[in-house]
Order: C-alpha cells, then structure tokens, then sequence
C-alpha cells in the first residue's frame, strides 16, 4: 500500500507542476495591461509604468512564475490588483459558500442516483427499469440553468417557500439553516443532471455485476436477491461509480458560475468572472489554479479509494 500511495503522491506533485506552468503561460499571453486597466484610458505613460511596477507586472515572467509559486507554497498569494486586498481573503470568502454548494449537490447527486440505479439493476428491463431511464434521460437533457429557473419559479415566486436568490451568509440570525436553506435550490439544480449521469452508470456498473459468476455461486448457495445485491455486488460495482463521482465532485467545485449567477450568490464562479472583466489576473490565476489542485486531489482521493475497495487495484499498480 505505502508504494501505491507514493506512487500517486508522485503523480499528484508533478501534475500539479505542470498545471502552475500552463496555468500561468496561458494568463500571461492574454492580450491588454491590467496597470492600463487599473488606471484608465487616459492615463499618462508614466502613471501606468509606475503602477505596473508596484504590481510588480513589469518583472520577466521567469521571475514572476517563481515568485507566483513561492508565494503559493508559503500561503502568501498578494494582493488584488483591483481590490486591493489579500487574495487569500478574496478565496476564502467564496469558498465558503462554493464548497457548501458543491458538496450538497453532490451529496443529492449520490442519494438520487444510487438509490435510481440500483433500483433500475434490479428491476432489469421491467417497468421500473424503463421508467428511471427514461427520467435520467430527460435529466440528462435539460440545462441546470434552465431548471434552476424553473426551481425559482415554483417555490420562489409561487409558493414563496425560498428566496429567488442571495446569500445570508453563516453568521445570519437563521444560522446555518440559513445558509443551506439558500443553498438547496442552487443544489438541486447541479444535481438533477449529474444524478442523472451517475444513475445510468451506476445501473450498468450493477448489471455487469450481477452477471459475474460469483453472483451465481451465491444465489446457489441460497443467498437472496436483496442480500447479494447489497452484500456482493456493490461493493464490485462501485469502481466506476467512484470515477465518475470523482469527475462529477470536481466539476461542481470549478463549474458552478453558471447557477451562482443564476442565483446571485457571491462564490467563487463569479469572483472569477469579476476578476477576468477587470483584468485582475493576480486573481484570476490564484482561483483557476487552487480549482485545479482541488480537481488533482479529488482524483488522488479516488484513486485511493480504488485500492480500499477493490485490492486489485494496488496489487497490479505495485
């Protein structure tokens, strides 16, 4: 197992090496000047050269990618350009509310897809089976922005049961529940479609399986149905499941920009956005690279998740 886990460490280290250089080369072939920005089209040459040496945006970019990543290790990642404020605040502000979003989607993405699915598996080619395809289908067909407007306009504006928008915030005198309650409908909005992407994997996962002649040997032994379902087919049918929660985890942590808008809330989506339109690419380059270190190290998790489910995995990685 340690030289499974070194192995993947190796491979999380370099990635994330190569992923700081093109993060950084393609922000820095990006057409215009954030010091011209900043200052304005009428600004003088040398107010703009001066600003852009206090931004420190006139060093060679050798120097500058150097300086860009010892920051990152040390947990300095300077100042914004049009805030003028630690970035560090400016992420951890909106990841407050972008990992929350993110891991209650896909903590509805999980429930509704793996309870669809093993159902389906079960009730193989029968109604049931035809029905809950059928649904992942349409789900995987509507855009979530779409149905994040229809969410508004059923139990926003007709039942007035949640607010169209906004964010309270953790500290609001509702609490928590606030927050999450403003939370559930951005939410449910991601997960209706990656639910329906993960119910049609995971019933193919399961109908591999129950194939398997293990599955036969148990059913001869006497074990029913319902026991081998839960008790030895899952566990086997769970790899790709992993890999697509994985994927799917990921891409709710960096593509949430969308739905925020949708819903007004200050994440890290729109932070981006904000950050690309002034030109603040101290910003910008922070955020896309902490999405993408979050993105490797939930595939690490996965991969390590592989070898706890399935030793197989290690066995033929060693």
């Amino acid at each position: 197992m340690s030289v499974f886990l070194f192995k993947r460490l190796i491979t999380l280290l370099a990635t994330l090496a190569g992923t700081s250089v093109v993060v950084f080369l393609v922000l820095e072939i990006l057409p215009g000047n954030a010091a011209q920005i900043l200052m304005g089209p009428d600004a003088s040459p040398e107010a703009v050269t001066a600003l852009a040496a206090k931004l420190g945006i006139d060093r060679p970019p050798v120097e500058r990618y150097f300086h860009w990543v010892g920051g990152l290790l040390t947990g300095d990642m300077g100042n914004s350009y049009a805030y003028s404020t630690p970035v560090s605040e400016l992420i951890l502000e909106r990841l407050s509310l972008t990992v929350p979003l993110s891991v209650l989607a896909m903590a509805m993405t999980t429930a509704i897809a793996l309870a669809a699915g093993i159902y389906a598996a079960s009730r193989h080619n029968k109604l049931g089976d035809v029905g809950v395809m059928g649904l992942s289908q349409v789900g995987i067909a509507i855009p979530n922005f779409w149905f994040a407007i229809l969410l508004i306009l059923l139990f926003s504006v007709q039942l007035k049961w949640f607010s169209a928008g906004g964010f309270p915030g953790w500290d609001d005198e509702d609490g928590i529940w606030g927050g999450i309650r403003s939370l559930l409908l951005p939410a449910l909005s991601l997960a209706v479609v990656q639910s329906a992407i993960l119910a049609r994997i995971t019933r193919s996962a399961v109908l591999g399986v129950l194939r398997e002649d293990f599955v036969r040997t148990a059913r001869a032994k006497g074990v029913s149905g319902r026991g081998t379902l839960w008790g030895h087919v899952l566990r086997n049918a769970m790899i790709p499941v992993i890999t697509v929660m994985g994927l799917q985890f990921s891409e709710l942590l960096a593509g949430t920009i969308v739905v925020e808008s949708v819903f007004y809330l200050p994440g890290m989506g729109r932070l981006i956005f904000q950050s690309i339109q002034n030109r603040d690419l101290i910003v910008v380059r922070n955020c896309v690279m902490l999405l993408a270190a979050m993105v490797v190290i939930v595939n690490f998790v996965v991969d390590v998740l592989y070898a706890a489910i399935d030793p197989r995995v290690k066995a033929s990685d060693i």
